[in-house]
């Protein structure tokens, strides 16, 4: 894409400006997910930067500080090229193991170039460079009787009667249960998705049978398992909202490895979302249910240190 000098120039980057205000005020109120032409912007600013071309002066760093923002927010694109820039050196310290850890995480969405590039550059690191860092929520309580949940505008009655009835059996907030099933199915108890997710709450085989649901297909059994998945998942990361969301989406086991929200943009989206529905970045758990993650003191400490 060509960029104009002047005012045209200095529009886009008013706009770009306004954008990231817009989603900084959004994250902390709560509002709506990252946006794609949020990202895109970020993506072209920093390439502008990168290359000293569309009326800006060559900048490295602005351009590392761009891409990370959008990496951060589930860009592929920017993390495989986050990757190229330390696997080459390119206005920052070369590291393998900081590309690697982009390209891991665009080889995980699908950028196929990334994977290859794995192959030369070695493992990722554990560490989680510091741009894709989150900030912390409020500290959360143990299980408290949960509270029953105002009806979802969207919700079927009977839908919201089933949660409210199970949820005490479980000690999950009936309100976190019913974001899930929003976003997951829409209250479709038919809903069955291309990866073989099935029912209200969207239970894959596995799960099914971890939770010892035998017809996903049936709304109590579904919500059943779904909520003792929510439950287990509650007590894993102590009542986490967004790091219990991003599980559901993608898996604890990847929460762990990146110790926190995993930075790919479907669940960067699809945490935002149940966040709204919930209204809250916590809520109480029932500790008996598992032990703490062992990535939960690390996840604390990389939000602090950013």
């Amino acid at each position: 894409m060509l960029w104009c000098s002047g005012s045209t120039r200095r529009a886009r980057s008013r706009l770009l400006a306004g954008l990231l205000w817009a989603a900084t005020a959004a994250a902390w109120a709560q509002a709506a997910p990252p946006d794609d032409t949020l990202v895109a912007l970020l993506r072209e600013e920093a390439s502008s930067y990168e290359a000293g071309s569309g009326g800006v002066m060559r900048d490295s760093a602005r351009a590392v500080a761009l891409y990370c923002e959008a990496a951060r927010l589930g860009d592929a694109e920017s993390q495989f090229r986050l990757g190229w820039i330390h696997a080459n050196g390119q206005g920052v310290e070369r590291s393998d193991a900081v590309a690697a850890f982009f390209f891991q995480i665009a080889a995980e969405q699908g950028i196929e170039q990334a994977r290859r590039m794995l192959s030369v550059v070695g493992g990722p690191t554990t560490d989680v460079p510091e741009c894709m860092r989150e900030r912390a929520p409020a500290p959360v309580p143990a299980a408290a009787a949960p509270k029953a949940a105002p009806p979802a505008t969207s919700a079927p009655p009977h839908i919201v009667r089933l949660v409210n009835t199970l949820a005490p059996q479980f000690k999950v907030e009936p309100q976190l249960a019913l974001a899930i099933i929003a976003v997951e199915s829409n209250f479709d108890p038919a809903a069955l998705s291309p990866r073989n997710a099935k029912g209200l709450m969207q239970l894959i085989p596995d799960t099914a049978s971890r939770f010892n649901v035998r017809n996903p297909y049936d709304p109590a059994q579904n919500i059943r398992g779904g909520m003792a998945y929510l439950r287990w998942l509650l007590a894993y990361f102590e009542g986490d909202v967004k790091l219990v969301a991003a599980a559901y989406n993608a898996g604890e086991g990847v929460v762990d490895r990146y110790r926190g929200v995993p930075p790919y943009l479907e669940t960067r989206n699809y945490v935002e979302r149940i966040v709204r529905l919930m209204g809250a970045e916590s809520c109480a758990f029932d500790a008996s249910a598992a032990a703490p993650s062992p990535q939960l003191p690390l996840i604390r400490k990389s939000r602090r240190a950013s």
